[in-house]
This record gives C-alpha cells, sequence and structure tokens, in this order.
C-alpha cells in the first residue's frame, strides 16, 4: 500500500469512536518511515499550535492496528503516554 491510498481514510479508535480523516502525514526521510498520520492539513499550522495538533489531531503510525477500508488506532492509555512524550521531542526550525 502506498502513503498516498491512506489520504482522506476515516480513522478510528479500537473502541469505535471517529477520530477524523487522514489529512497529511509526518515521514522520517532518513529512515524511510511514517512516522504519524495528522486528521489536519500541516501547511498552514502556525508554530504556536504544533503541539496541539501532534497531541489532539494526530496518531503515531506504530499505534496503527489495521489500515483497510478505515484506519483503525490502537488508543491505550499507555500509547497515549509515549505518544505525549515523542511528540515533544520533535523540533521544527
Amino acid at each position: 500500500m502506498k502513503l498516498s491510498d491512506v489520504y482522506d481514510m476515516d480513522v478510528y479508535s479500537d473502541g469505535g469512536q471517529f477520530l477524523g480523516n487522514v489529512k497529511d502525514a509526518i515521514v522520517d526521510l532518513e529512515h524511510g518511515e511514517v512516522g504519524r498520520l495528522l486528521m489536519i492539513g500541516w501547511s498552514n499550522v502556525s508554530e504556536d499550535n504544533i503541539q496541539a495538533i501532534l497531541k489532539d489531531k494526530s496518531v503515531l503510525f506504530k499505534n496503527i492496528k489495521n489500515i483497510g477500508d478505515v484506519v483503525l488506532v490502537s488508543t491505550s492509555k499507555k500509547d497515549s503516554e509515549e505518544a505525549s512524550a515523542e511528540s515533544s521531542d520533535l523540533s521544527f526550525k
């Protein structure tokens, strides 16, 4: 599957909650890996809003359980804590 196939897919938690639609992705070009899927377009985001968007409008790619007709994401408390820690490690210059 190509990353472009995932764009506009519905994203649901493993508890059945609709989280949004995939609008963008953060890709680690150095390692060739997708880090996060974003449920908001990334291009018009102000620097002040980056942390809030990473926390509330994105999912770590490693927390994705399945991609089929929808993207199914694990939303355990442990995963949320890891996501917060990883989002604070990101720097944008």
